[in-house]
């Protein structure tokens, strides 16, 4: 399956490297071609000519050591590989990554490659729950990093719980996967679609200085216009206030109040095939909003809200041919709310999060969120960067438009 594939594998000091070999000769078996880096940690674990006899490639540990005068061996490797795949990946290159170092064959080789790097990771359980290695993960899962949980279980340290190193074949089979998702993503499964995304979240003016809105960055949303656009969609992005700016290419309608995009959507509705409502609308807004800015004076101010137009409930049933995704910003109860705002506002897909979880709040380069469908739990989604997020949600669009409904 990994016939034609070229895979850098680099293996770090940890009692897991001894693992690598192992995943090595799954990945050759599979077809894939692989090239080994080996920290100098590794090498007191495993031996350069294992790894050398499996891979049958040179396996490189010392940034200097040339092997070709040709062309230079950590630029060359960085540009040759489709994958970049860390096993067992420690706390160390976790954290070299992160800061980008770059002191070692891995770690230089690392900070120039443009490719897909896949992470697994390996340590005592209270190294990998440390807030430094936390923090890093999270910033490298933000930066598109992608990572293979690790297991639970007894440790080499006599240590139970988390950090043991994933399964040479459950790897593989993630890397397997991988692929495969790139070459459904290379075949536009939603080309010739119209795909309508709401972003950001709304402004409701009190008076010509104060507002109000909420936490929404637009972050999510401008990741679905992106991910909708690299499957192949027709996009247009209607958003509202947001704190980053929207991607290139896409055209966007700017709006700043709920009956604003209420109408921008209704706007583009009749020839529209999916729509994702990732916006957060303003449920409430002033009854009357001041012409002049309002002056302090008493010690309280009382404002009359109404409710505004709840968007996805209205085209949840006008709906007619049309895919409908909303999502659902929870802080208690998610599935419980999910699953009732899904019936209640005619939606195909609901994607809830949690806002309060760490990694998944307004703002955040990464997300956690859970899919669910009218019979429930559709797909659970761990943190990973947003734009990853986002791929995974319009793959399963594509798969339910298709009919195969993996």
């Amino acid at each position: 399956m990994l016939t034609g594939k070229k895979v850098l594998l680099g293996v770090t000091g940890g009692i897991a490297a001894f693992k690598a070999a192992s995943l090595c000769s799954k990945l050759v078996k599979e077809g894939a071609e692989v090239r080994v880096i080996m920290t100098d940690s590794a090498t007191k674990f495993i031996t350069e000519l294992t790894m050398q006899a499996l891979s049958k490639n040179f396996v490189y540990t010392d940034t200097f050591d040339e092997k070709h005068a040709e062309s230079i061996a950590h630029i060359n490797l960085a540009d040759w590989a489709d994958l970049v795949l860390v096993a067992p990946a420690t706390a160390n290159i976790i954290g070299k990554m992160a800061a980008g170092i770059a002191d070692d064959m891995l770690s230089t080789t690392l900070l120039a490659t443009q490719a897909p790097i896949m992470l697994a990771p390996a340590m005592n359980v209270h190294m990998y729950e440390h807030p430094a290695v936390t923090r890093n993960l999270s910033e490298l899962a933000a930066r598109g990093v992608l990572m293979i949980e690790p297991g639970e279980g007894l440790l080499a340290c006599g240590y139970t719980g988390k950090g043991r190193m994933e399964e040479p074949e459950s790897i593989v089979q993630v890397v397997n996967d991988y692929f495969a998702r790139e070459d459904r993503i290379s075949q536009k499964p939603l080309s010739g679609k119209k795909m309508v995304v709401t972003a950001g979240g709304t402004v409701e003016r009190i008076d010509p200085v104060r507002y109000i809105t909420n936490d929404s960055s637009g972050k999510m949303g401008f990741a679905i216009a992106k991910a909708a656009q690299r499957l192949g969609a027709d996009v247009v992005l209607i958003a509202g206030h947001t704190q980053v700016e929207p991607p290139v290419g896409i055209p966007v309608t700017r709006v700043l109040s709920a009956q604003d995009m209420y109408e921008a959507v209704q706007a583009v509705w009749s020839d529209t095939d999916i729509l994702v409502k990732a916006a957060a609308v303003a449920d409430y807004r002033p009854k009357e909003a001041a012409v002049q800015k309002i002056k302090k004076s008493d010690d309280s101010l009382v404002l009359e809200l109404v409710k505004n137009i709840d968007i996805l409930e209205t085209l949840g049933k006008q709906k007619t041919m049309q895919f409908l995704i909303g999502f659902a910003a929870e802080t208690e109860n998610v599935e419980q709310h999910a699953m009732d705002k899904l019936k209640r506002k005619n939606c195909d897909l609901l994607v809830a999060n949690d806002v309060t979880a760490l990694g998944a709040g307004f703002g955040s380069e990464t997300n956690i969120v859970n899919i669910y469908d009218a019979s429930g739990l559709v797909r659970s989604v761990p943190k990973m960067a947003k734009d990853e997020v986002a791929l995974q949600i319009l793959e399963l669009v594509g798969e339910r438009l298709a009919g195969t409904d993996r």
